[in-house]
């Protein structure tokens, strides 16, 4: 395998794991230097309107104010062609309360998967594009009905 293929592989277990494993301070850091300043987040056929580093920042912050002991684990891969990187993970933590529509009592562990695809450039994380199977997750927090994650 090329060293390309390997510092492109190692560039996304930085930003799935690092960012979600990281303090907050040192998160902040860590997006500036692995996220573009164009990045941008696709979900569900929209796109975030945030972009840069500060996007990836606050997605990642969003979801902890609602879970503790979060653990993002890699499931599979990373696999790496050219400027594109692909993975499956896993999510997993205790509901800590706040989600509008949540009838799950705080505490309730959940997990739940999902895949990325990722594209780089000039060695920085340039897009992301996320499909997690967030109807499980809405399932496990007693939400009905359609789920926007």
């Amino acid at each position: 395998m090329s060293s390309a293929a390997e510092q492109a592989k190692d560039l996304y277990r930085s930003f799935l794991l690092d960012l979600w494993h990281a303090s907050p301070r040192r998160r902040v850091s860590l997006a500036e230097r692995i996220v573009a300043d164009d990045f941008a987040i696709r979900r569900g056929g929209q796109d975030d309107p945030a972009r840069g580093p500060a996007a990836i920042v606050d997605t990642i912050e969003r979801s902890l104010a609602l879970f503790d002991d979060v653990r993002v684990t890699l499931d599979q891969g990373p696999v790496a062609e050219g400027d594109l990187v692909a993975a499956r993970w896993t999510f997993s933590g205790s509901f800590r309360g706040g989600l509008p529509g949540a009838s799950a009592p705080v505490g309730t562990r959940v997990a739940f998967s999902g895949m990325d695809l990722v594209r780089l450039a000039d060695g920085k994380v340039a897009e992301y594009w996320v499909s997690s199977d967030a109807d499980h997750l809405m399932a496990q927090l007693g939400v009905e009905g359609e789920s926007n994650a």
